[in-house]
């Protein structure tokens, strides 16, 4: 077989398969939501929650914000400063890695490394932010105080 024949139809292949690919993987939460109506679904080697392949995603997310407060003022600390990584290309913030010391217990050894971390607050705010309903109402956000550090 020519060998430019075998490169286009492999590429027409895989033209294909995104397509369909990315037409399965937006289908139930973006597609049938636009249109009103429920869309034909194709059975291939694509599993049914898209690009997650094997989870379980439900239609909400949810992160961790910390503040430090000082004389009564809360602010923000910058997530990266809290988890600083250095390899390049590995992000932790952005793989939501924060979110851990949202366990039970976790306060024990996350309230002492903030104080020594950031010695220039006097106590800090944990909180949960959720957005519950990211389909229908994707500015909707709870915010809510897990645990205060330093009280």
């Amino acid at each position: 077989m020519n060998i430019q024949l075998r490169n286009k139809l492999i590429s027409i292949f895989v033209i294909l398969w995104l397509v369909i690919f990315y037409y399965e993987s937006t289908c139930y939460y973006y597609l049938q939501p636009l249109f009103n109506r429920e869309l034909p679904r194709m059975k291939f080697l694509f599993p049914p929650a898209g690009w997650i392949m094997f989870y379980n995603i439900g239609d909400n997310f949810g992160y961790t914000e910390v503040y430090g407060v000082k004389n009564g003022n809360p602010q923000l600390i910058d997530p990266h400063q809290i988890l600083q990584t250095r390899a390049i290309g590995y992000d932790n913030i952005n793989r939501n890695a924060l979110i851990t010391v949202l366990s039970p217990g976790m306060s024990d050894s996350f309230c002492p490394f903030l104080k020594r971390r950031f010695p220039y607050f006097e106590k800090f705010l944990v909180t949960y932010v959720e957005y519950p309903h990211l389909t229908e109402q994707p500015l909707e956000r709870t915010q809510t105080v897990v645990y205060a550090c330093g009280e």
